[in-house]
């Protein structure tokens, strides 16, 4: 009789490992802030993260491909006046980031496609609504401009970002605290977890408690929390003794957790990311110096070991490429963006395979950037499901046009929020073409310098 020792996973020998270093991004100044974010957002095609900066606070937004070190004088998005707490790029397009900060405020970006020339200190919109430091943001996965936000006031608001309005208020569901709160795969449902040591599942848009749990675990230290494959909950936190453990419940029934796992005594907290093409969960504490990563299933003991990549620099923030950001043909099914003091560090996730061909049991169709219902119909009601889209061909860039159309419908609220900056826009296009002029002369009479020190 032969008895099996290990379970067989496809996912048991994926490998983590750091990319050269002329692929890094070198000499950007971290921000010192203590504050349990990510510090690092991610697309396609621009990587975001927190800087250090005097009299107020600012993120740097690099296109993927400017690798190397980073000049001093790089422009920022610098609009907040007070230290930036966390960014997200829109799942939606690629060229809009919020940024939430300590000064009360949220506020959207345009990031332009080459990336910044000027630094930016006017965003599309500005959303005020909060009255202490803002601290955690993320998008909707499928409405398109909706946007939740949660605050040091205890309060989670819902903002409709296309009119730059506050729909949505959740004031009486938390007495203290929040310190995590994310979707679920279709946007029904809003996880969120408070400094008073409770689990809540909430309705988003009518802000009611459908589901709680209390003392998920033991310890003071915050605990972090995320849906995972068929309703799930993943959560990290801290026993009484201050050991880091990572427990799976089912909200259904929320007495006893399905396992809870404790993994060591570092006073980091850990910040969960899960991927729910592959069902793997990657663990990445701040201050660590490693990522770990188990796969979830639907078979005792539901949350499995599968390994830990390891370094000798620990990492001060972390951000997850979206899928469609991978590269296929190498078997990479997740990239992780590590933040050094002074440099972000791509880290590669692989299952090793010996073929170059499109590996379908390793990408089957995943959420693609397309939105599947617009912000009124969703707060009037109607849920949207994800557009799924395949790896196969490698994913191509959303359309120009799809682009501009979101562009535009964020334009709107400026009238808002900006009074008649719209209004310039003739000017402003003006302007672009004098500058794009200019530039052509220089590198004429630049050119014409060069051949005549030549022929010296």
């Amino acid at each position: 009789m032969s008895r099996q020792v290990v379970r067989s996973s496809k996912f048991r020998h994926v490998f983590g490992q750091g990319v050269k270093a002329d692929q890094c991004y070198d000499d950007i100044r971290i921000s010192q802030m203590t504050w349990d974010s990510n510090f690092c957002s991610v697309n396609p095609k621009f990587v975001a993260m927190l800087v250090d900066a005097s009299g107020g606070g600012s993120f740097i937004v690099l296109p993927l491909t400017k690798t190397g070190r980073i000049d001093m004088s790089y422009p920022t998005v610098c609009g907040h006046t007070g230290p930036v707490l966390d960014i997200e790029f829109c799942p939606h397009n690629d060229n809009i980031i919020a940024s939430s900060s300590e000064d009360c405020s949220v506020m959207i970006w345009e990031i332009p496609d080459g990336g910044l020339t000027t630094s930016l200190t006017d965003p599309v919109v500005k959303l005020e609504g909060h009255s202490k430091r803002v601290g955690i943001l993320s998008w909707h996965p499928t409405a398109h401009n909706v946007l939740m936000s949660a605050g040091c006031d205890n309060v989670v608001i819902l903002w409709n970002v296309a009119r730059g309005e506050e729909v949505v208020r959740i004031d009486s569901a938390h007495p203290d605290m929040i310190y995590s709160a994310c979707w679920n795969r279709d946007g029904s449902r809003i996880l969120t977890s408070c400094k008073d040591k409770t689990l809540r599942v909430l309705d988003p848009r009518k802000g009611t408690v459908l589901m709680e749990k209390e003392k998920p675990h033991e310890g003071s230290r915050p605990v972090k929390a995320v849906f995972v494959s068929d309703g799930k909950i993943l959560s990290t936190g801290f026993s009484r003794m201050s050991e880091r453990q990572v427990a799976l419940w089912d909200p259904n029934n929320f007495e006893e957790p399905l396992t809870l796992q404790e993994l060591d005594t570092s006073s980091g907290v850990l910040l969960p990311f899960f991927d729910p093409d592959t069902g793997i969960v990657y663990l990445c504490g701040k201050g660590d110096s490693s990522i770990r990563y188990f796969e979830v299933t639907d078979e005792a003991p539901y949350v499995h070991f599968l390994s830990v990549y390891s370094s000798k620099e620990t990492q001060k923030g972390i951000g997850y490429m979206p899928k469609r950001g991978l590269e296929v043909n190498k078997c990479e099914i997740a990239r992780f963006y590590k933040l050094h003091e002074r440099k972000c560090e791509p880290i590669v996730m692989t299952v090793p395979r010996k073929s170059d061909l499109f590996q379908e049991d390793l990408y089957p169709d995943t959420i693609g950037p397309e939105p599947s219902v617009e912000a009124d119909d969703w707060f009037n009601g109607k849920e949207g499901t994800p557009i799924m889209i395949s790896l196969k061909e490698g994913f191509a860039a959303t359309t120009k046009a799809k682009e501009f159309k979101v562009h535009k419908t964020l334009l709107k609220t400026t009238s808002v929020s900006l009074g008649n900056q719209q209004e310039n826009t003739g000017e402003v296009q003006s302007l672009r073409n004098d500058v794009k002029q200019l530039k052509e002369a220089l590198e004429k009479l630049t050119n014409r310098v060069s051949v005549l020190e030549s022929k010296q």
